[in-house]
């Protein structure tokens, strides 16, 4: 099929590159305010610029929507009046009410799909086999600090992925308590789901990339890394002992086979075969929705200013 891409960033020269890779891709399309970032890319990848959006969304069967999230709203609204199936990157839209308005303009059969690419690491669903009970979450994803988003706080940047995991994935049903700590860089949240806590945090301040899970259940704990997709369960044999006064526990350490993929090439290969089997989005924009609202709660827990006692 003809796909589109709108807006050449980071994330739509990432889209550009997949796409020019997959079988089911035909022609590539490309839009741009920035006419000269369209054409390198463009050449790189053999695409087509068009001159205008109308001018794309007329020719293509499936559109990917990369620009700023400030405009998500607004060029989402076009791609759905001219019904062609579209992909949004995270977030949906800028805030919760503008993920509403959209929601509600989504004509019924279109496909539209949000781009939570960590629900398409492989990790995450061997992981959704293996819990039963969770006793306690932890996530963490921490970046060293970039240009390249000025426009939202690290919860909407980064902290939202895990927010999908937990809420859409790993605890979908059930009401929780939060609290919250941080700033637009740097920020933890403290969920409860009834006896479950769930623990969060995210920086745009680290020295080091981090992004990992890890999750204690009764019988045995999981580790997993999202950027090495790897996967440690640790089960404890109950063997214990003091040797020299040194406390000493032996554990079992399993290695999960992972068939490793690049997320995004899942993500947009899936989207493509959604649209050709008219079938929804694994990622919805009512999941995404949800994700926004939460986010929203989170930041709400920032503290304008520090309370001397």
């Amino acid at each position: 099929m003809d796909v589109g891409v709108i807006g050449v960033g980071m994330m739509g020269r990432n889209h550009a590159r997949v796409y020019s890779e997959l079988k089911a891709v035909d022609s590539l399309y490309l839009y741009d305010l920035n006419r000269e970032a369209a054409r390198d890319l463009a050449e790189a990848f053999g695409a087509t610029v068009s001159s205008s959006i109308e001018d794309l969304l007329g020719g293509v069967d499936a559109v990917s929507v990369c620009v700023p999230t400030s405009y998500h709203f607004e060029i989402a609204e076009q791609v759905l009046d001219a019904g062609v199936p579209l992909l949004i990157e995270k977030p949906i839209c800028a805030t919760a009410d503008e993920s509403r308005r959209l929601i509600q303009m989504i004509p019924d059969g279109l496909v539209t799909g949000i781009g939570h690419i960590e629900r398409f690491n492989p990790i995450l669903p061997e992981i959704k086999k293996i819990v039963r009970n969770p006793l306690y979450i932890e996530i963490k994803r921490h970046n060293p600090a970039s240009a390249r988003v000025n426009s939202s706080s690290v919860v909407e940047d980064l902290m939202i992925h895990d927010v999908d995991i937990v809420r859409n994935v790993l605890l979908p049903t059930g009401d929780y308590r939060l609290t919250g700590s941080g700033n637009e860089d740097v920020c933890s949240a403290l969920f409860s789901f009834g006896e479950t806590p769930v623990y969060l945090s995210a920086s745009r301040k680290s020295s080091k990339k981090i992004r990992m899970i890890y999750i204690e259940e009764e019988e045995f704990t999981i580790e997993g890394d999202f950027m090495a997709q790897e996967i440690y369960i640790h089960r404890k044999p109950g063997q214990y002992a003091a040797d020299d006064e040194r406390y000493v526990q032996e554990n079992i350490i399993e290695k999960v086979l992972v068939n490793k993929q690049e997320p995004l090439k899942l993500e947009l290969s899936t989207f493509l075969d959604c649209v050709a089997r008219k079938r929804a989005f694994p990622v919805t924009p009512e999941q995404a929705l949800l994700n926004m609202e939460i986010c929203e709660n989170i930041a709400r827990c920032f503290s304008p200013k520090m309370v001397r006692v």
